[in-house]
């Protein structure tokens, strides 16, 4: 099967790649998204990824636009829907553009994270499949979390502390914010 495959990172692709590959698929990448911020670090994520590809010899359309904008217009005021928000605006582009390819299905490096809503992308993606009449290719990749990232360090690929946004990058280095978080709401 042809897959076009959502790559959100080098590290989080490692795993994925592998067993796609390992289970006969011909995978194409697309890199799309506009949720990581900020600019230094969208730079830095496309360079690491752009290098791992190089290395895995996987052909992958980059969107080199960086999203801030756009991203922003979708999730502001919705803070705390935004993840929903962002898995849409991505998934609703790779259904898109693996109907532009030609592609048998469409899946995406977001099922490798421990960190993501796995059933809420999953939902998604089947939702959006029905919707483009594109198969959605389903595989649960969480169980290779340490494999991948031990191949990305392995790799020497350039592995990022937070998922991508400016709201995950605050949950990630402010402790007060953080601290807040955890309190109960009244306290």
């Amino acid at each position: 099967m042809n897959i076009l495959l959502h790559i959100c990172c080098g590290p989080c692709t490692a795993f994925p790649l592998r067993m796609l590959r390992q289970d006969g698929h011909q995978i194409q990448g697309y890199f799309y998204n506009p949720n990581i911020h900020p600019f230094q670090e969208f730079k830095r994520r496309l360079t690491a990824l752009e290098e791992y590809c190089r290395q895995e010899k996987l052909v992958v359309d980059y969107d080199r636009e960086y999203g801030l904008r756009e991203y922003l217009r979708r999730v502001v005021f919705n803070e705390e829907h935004r993840c929903r928000l962002c898995y849409k605006m991505r998934l609703v582009e790779v259904v898109r553009k693996a109907k532009e390819v030609g592609a048998d299905a469409f899946s995406t490096t977001l099922l490798y994270s421990r960190y993501q809503q796995h059933g809420v992308i999953k939902n998604m993606a089947e939702q959006l499949a029905e919707e483009y009449g594109i198969p959605f290719y389903y595989q649960d990749f969480r169980q290779g979390w340490q494999e991948g990232i031990d191949l990305s360090v392995e790799m020497g690929i350039y592995r990022q502390p937070y998922c991508g946004c400016i709201y995950s990058e605050q949950e990630r280095y402010d402790k007060k914010f953080r601290k807040k978080k955890k309190k109960p709401e009244g306290n």
